[in-house]
């Protein structure tokens, strides 16, 4: 593979400015409207792209001087990779040159607008789980309000398109004539206008209706996370539904916390219990579970509760519980116990003071 300061002609120091200049000089050489049917140059003008998709971006640039190509196909370190060319990210920056249409549409696309694909509108919901929930999985069902094509709605070619659902445009510019297309705005795309608005739809012939659906959760979701339900979402006029984007959000615990795949808990024991050790019972999402306190614990200590915590998404096994250990001191005492610390006090005559450094 060829490196990419070599196809644009620049040197590994050439600024923001050379590189922006030199691809500008070979896309316009090379533009497959100047060179019809012309395969080397069609290579030679997706190259220039490729390259300049990578070292116009600074991060992408810093990943290629460090690791090469091999940043952009998962070795060598590199930070995600380079997925793939956002070629309308590359053309919005050249609309002087390219007339401010995007030549790929057509050009990568055999000819066809990459917008001529329709389907309904996508609808997103949220849902709220419980810890339990999140552990144990299972399903909710909810009320889900979609568009759908009204019965007995019916449509004619489009006039201004002739029921190609887009609209060629022919420009002159500086590198001849350019073709572009975009979606028909009569039409919308979709080749096709309504002839009648049926009882009870709205001006697109679309109804509004409501429907019960299961959601399956998956056990150890977390915020953020989402599932999709392929064609649950709104209908267009061609009764193709898009997508149901569900997700998911974690209601807040009285006294639980996460933190990834564990499960945070903070325990207060008495100073008795801190000294001498103890066994309590320790709430989990499974029920008590016993936990050892080990003698002369101190404020802060986390202990571990083994498989007590979320399972792991897409994985086996589950996270820890993990409980903070803080000491109550008592601010008021009996007689006795006053006599029993001042006696405990003398005894050790402050000798065991110690002095450590204050850490933020």
């Amino acid at each position: 593979m060829r490196d990419y300061y070599d196809i644009l002609g620049v040197s590994k120091g050439a600024n923001e400015t050379e590189i922006k200049r030199a691809y500008r000089k070979i896309a316009m050489k090379y533009h497959p409207d100047r060179n019809p049917d012309d395969k080397e140059a069609e290579k030679k003008f997706k190259e220039a792209a490729e390259a300049y998709s990578v070292l116009g971006d600074s991060s992408k640039r810093q990943q290629y001087d460090q690791f090469g190509h091999s940043a952009f196909s998962g070795m060598g370190g590199g930070q995600g990779g380079f997925q793939s060319m956002n070629m309308e990210d590359i053309f919005s920056q050249f609309g002087d040159i390219f007339g401010g249409n995007n030549p790929f549409e057509s050009f990568f696309s055999g000819g066809r607008s990459s917008s001529r694909a329709r389907t309904g509108g996508d609808i997103k919901i949220k849902i709220n789980l419980t810890y339990d929930e999140i552990v144990n999985g299972g399903s909710k069902k909810i009320k889900l309000k979609r568009l759908k094509l009204a019965d007995g709605a019916t449509f004619s070619s489009c006039s201004m398109c002739g029921g190609a659902g887009q609209m060629t445009k022919v420009t002159n510019s500086i590198l001849g004539q350019m073709r572009s297309t975009s979606i028909c705005p009569q039409c919308k795309g979709y080749g096709k206008t309504l002839d009648n608005i049926p009882s009870g739809a709205d001006k697109n012939g679309m109804i509004k209706v409501e429907e019960t659906i299961k959601i399956n959760i998956p056990v150890g979701v977390e915020n953020g996370n989402y599932m999709t339900l392929d064609s649950q979402g709104h209908e267009d006029i061609n009764r193709t539904s898009g997508d149901l984007y569900v997700f998911f959000e974690e209601e807040k615990h009285e006294y639980f916390s996460r933190y990834r795949d564990d499960i945070l808990l903070q325990a207060r024991i008495n100073f008795a219990q801190a000294v001498f050790g103890d066994k309590i019972n320790v709430p989990t999402v499974d029920g008590k579970a016993s936990l050892k306190i080990p003698s002369g614990i101190e404020a802060g200590q986390i202990l571990r509760i083994k498989g007590k915590g979320f399972p792991r998404l897409r994985r086996s096994g589950r996270g820890d519980q993990l409980v903070k250990i803080q000491i109550d001191v008592p601010k008021k005492l009996s007689r006795d116990e006053k006599t029993i610390l001042q006696d405990y006090q003398n005894a050790k005559k402050n000798n065991d003071v110690s002095f450590e450094k204050f850490d933020d």
